[in-house]
């Protein structure tokens, strides 16, 4: 299902819920011990709560290796004085240096933090912004440019923005597709997955079905690689091949996964496996999905493992205990980078507190722990940043 249909239900029941009250509480900062301390070359990671659409409520949560504490809210606890705080849909977090990147979706914002304590620095006005990846002294971010808005006669071409991190400026703007959604930066390309995800109710055809390719010296589109209707994810792998994920058309057309070789510059393999959030570890694709239906109006849920390096499915049920039968909606993914316990966010019913689980590397749950609301994007904080 498009994630901006699940806010826009997820919108409806908040005023429902919500309808006789003037404001809509967030969270207050907490900490939950949920586990035994550990060291190692990571210190922790930070999770985005994307909170519903309309909402003002997206928020930053801390897990500490070390300590084994869970804290809510971090974000509210260290910058009290922020109107309205994080904003309206988180929709993407990146560490890049020593700053903390959140991308705002509907506030056509990105906030930058300090890293390490969350502290804001300052933020950089992007329209309808999506998703951030790093190069050098700058960074990169999706628009889709304009507003909020389902409409197959949508005329508006999104753009990718070109960010100094030195000064928070933008610098620079590339015309791509329409609605932009994930980057990735290799072979010293920006590759861009054009999704066309306002435009698709009309009919499938209606979709975009491109990755744009940016040339980072010159920063102009060189090309476009056909894939496949309504794109979104995007990877480079550790031998800079591209992975790319398609929604679908939630009808006809199922969500898949397509291998782009960087060389030939052109699809060469289709995985059978649907992608909604996804983990690169080593060769190691882990993925999470939740594909809606407009046929059987159900939802297909997957857990899936691909070897990047064969092309082959490893797995497609990474929880091997039985305990996925808990988990509603699986909503983003993570894998502790040396110890392999994989971390999964639960966005529950898009309106409530969500949960993340934590799995060792056999898929055998260790523990779970209630966040704020649709938790969705990790970034892992080093120990010496």
């Amino acid at each position: 299902m498009s994630k901006l249909f699940l806010r826009m239900i997820g919108l409806l029941s908040v005023l429902i819920l919500f309808s006789c009250r003037d404001d809509v509480e967030l969270f207050t900062a907490d900490n939950i011990d949920v586990d035994t301390g550990e060291t190692g070359e990571y210190r922790g990671f930070y999770l985005l709560n994307e909170g519903n659409m309309g909402s003002n409520k997206s928020t930053l949560d801390f897990y500490d290796f070390e300590t084994g504490t869970y804290k809510r809210n971090i974000y509210a606890e260290v910058n009290p004085n922020v109107p309205k705080e994080l904003g309206d849909v988180g929709n993407d977090l990146q560490v890049y240096g020593s700053k903390l990147y959140a991308v705002i979706n509907v506030s056509n914002k990105v906030e930058v933090l300090d890293a390490q304590t969350a502290v804001r620095i300052g933020q950089i006005e992007i329209p309808n912004c999506r998703y951030i990846r790093f190069h050098g002294k700058y960074a990169y971010v999706t628009s889709y440019a304009g507003p909020v808005e389902i409409n197959p006669d949508y005329t508006q071409l999104g753009f990718v923005a070109k960010v100094d991190t030195a000064t928070l400026q933008v610098v620079g703007k590339c015309l791509v597709g329409f609605q932009p959604d994930e980057l990735a930066i290799a072979n010293g390309k920006i590759y861009v997955a054009n999704s066309g995800g306002y435009m698709g109710s009309g009919s499938t055809e209606n979709y975009e079905r491109t990755v744009s390719v940016i040339d980072l010296e010159s920063f102009t589109e060189e090309k476009r690689i056909d894939v496949d209707y309504n794109l979104h994810r995007i990877r480079a792998d550790k031998r800079g091949n591209l992975w790319v994920s398609s929604r679908g058309d939630y009808k006809e057309l199922p969500s898949r996964l397509f291998f782009i070789d960087a060389e030939k510059q052109v699809v060469t393999d289709t995985i059978d496996v649907p992608v909604s959030s996804w983990w690169q570890h080593g060769d190691s694709l882990y993925v999470c999905s939740v594909s809606w239906s407009y046929i059987t109006f159900s939802n297909e849920i997957t857990y899936a493992v691909v070897n990047t390096q064969t092309r082959e499915v490893v797995t497609r049920n990474f929880i091997s205990d039985g305990s996925e039968q808990q988990i509603e909606i699986p909503y983003g993914v993570m894998v502790h980078p040396e110890k392999g316990d994989i971390f999964l966010a639960d966005a529950g019913n898009y309106v409530t507190p969500g949960m993340l689980y934590c799995f060792d590397r056999d898929g055998t749950r260790k523990w779970s722990v209630r966040t704020g609301d649709i938790p969705a994007h990790f970034a892992l904080i080093k120990t010496n940043d």
